[in-house]
């Protein structure tokens, strides 16, 4: 009788067979420019029968070497989960076999770790499905986020013969030194990219310090005064986004045009601020309602006024959710397109979306397109990873000491 032990593992195996067979080959196509392909069926069944041969014997190191070796060796004649292609390296195609059997292994040991050849709890079977859907999620997600950018990064790094000749070959000849970099050496030379590095910096900061400006005392009274019509205020925040901006942008096109703010720094300066503080208000609002308003109100009792409680006490147990709404609006001012598109002319004064737009141009080669998109999305990640410690921080987390 088949127990629902046997069934778990084969089944978990089977999938996550697939799961692995769809990553290695995606990734090594990508890494070497070598053809590699995922063989489902194959996938399935010798999965199935991995997690099986585990299972029943309760995932004994010998059987684990085994299975990452019997994978290894079915992919290499052909008979595997992955298929490699004739033109591939026999080294791609070794290492390729390799990888997929030992992390196939490896981490459905990890996945079954709790199950047993005979009948399961549903505590057990559970716990099995989740380390099944965590480890999808961690290579679904990483996938979605890294082969955009690397595709964008190899690209940047080819010549403009790599690319007529093969596309699709996304591996990198590192001979050439520092002629990888011909693109970002020419950005910067004829294309002028610094200055539109510099306008984006300038004006996100600008945009970061005026909705700043407006939103902390604006969310600082819907959170702690008292007035008419405070909830209806609260709670229509962010009905401008319920307005789609392209609507808008005729409106913005023809008052900026008739006031003469079009092609001008200023003119941006002024209007992206009015898409984010509603976003600022609204974050920073539930921000300063979670602080204690014992605090304040001690504050308050030591004669400082309201406005030194926000400067004094309020900011300053705020820096967290500070740091992450700066961090939003600068990097929705960074990446912002449509506006810049609409109102500017000038490339003196282009911004760094608008000037990676006028990259997209047959006359212009693809690799100098991909090479601006990777200076401008380099920055805004460095950032992220900078401050992502202050976004995760407790909002009063020592505010009040013994």
């Amino acid at each position: 009788m088949i127990r629902r032990g046997y069934i778990t593992g084969a089944g978990l195996g089977a999938f996550w067979m697939v799961v692995l067979s769809v990553t290695f080959a995606v990734a090594m196509s990508f890494a070497t420019g070598d053809p590699f392909r995922p063989n489902m069926l194959w996938s399935l069944f010798w999965g199935g029968v991995s997690g099986l041969a585990l299972i029943a014997t309760e995932r004994s190191k010998p059987v684990q070497i085994g299975v990452a070796v019997g994978i290894a060796v079915l992919v290499l004649i052909d008979f595997g989960p992955m298929l490699t292609g004739a033109e591939a390296s026999i080294l791609a195609s070794v290492v390729g076999a390799i990888a997929l059997g030992g992390v196939f292994a490896v981490s459905m040991v990890s996945i079954l770790i709790d199950i047993a050849p005979g009948a399961l709890t549903r505590h057990e079977f559970e716990g099995a499905v989740i380390r099944f859907l965590t480890g999808f999620g961690y290579i679904f997600f990483t996938a979605i986020v890294l082969i955009p950018f690397y595709v964008m990064l190899m690209t940047s790094l080819k010549n403009q013969a790599g690319l007529m000749q093969n596309p699709l070959d996304f591996s990198i000849d590192l001979s050439k030194g520092a002629d990888l970099f011909r693109s970002y050496n020419e950005l910067f030379t004829q294309f002028d990219f610094g200055t539109y590095l510099v306008n984006s910096f300038f004006i996100s900061v600008l945009t970061v310090f005026i909705t700043l400006a407006f939103a902390i005392p604006g969310a600082y009274a819907v959170a702690r005064l008292r007035f008419k019509g405070q909830a209806a205020f609260s709670r229509s925040i962010l009905l401008i986004y319920m307005v789609p901006m392209i609507v808008l942008a005729l409106p913005i096109y023809i008052a900026f045009s008739m006031t003469g703010l079009r092609n001008s720094f200023w003119g941006i300066v002024m209007i992206y601020p009015v898409t984010t503080i509603p976003v600022a208000l609204y974050m920073l609002q539930g921000y300063f309602r979670g602080l204690p308003a014992e605090i304040e109100e001690a504050g308050l009792m030591d004669g400082l006024t309201r406005l030194s409680v926000i400067w004094k006490i309020t900011l300053p147990l705020s820096l967290p959710a500070l740091a992450s709404v700066s961090l939003y609006v600068f990097m929705i001012a960074w990446n912002e397109f449509l506006l810049a598109f609409m109102l500017l002319d000038d490339p003196s004064k282009f911004t760094l979306t608008r000037g990676i737009a006028s990259l997209n141009s047959s006359e212009i080669p693809r690799q100098h397109l991909m090479a601006g998109s990777v200076i401008a999305t380099v920055p805004i990640m460095a950032l992220f990873l900078g401050l992502e410690r202050f976004m995760t921080k407790g909002l009063t987390a020592g505010s009040v000491k013994g």
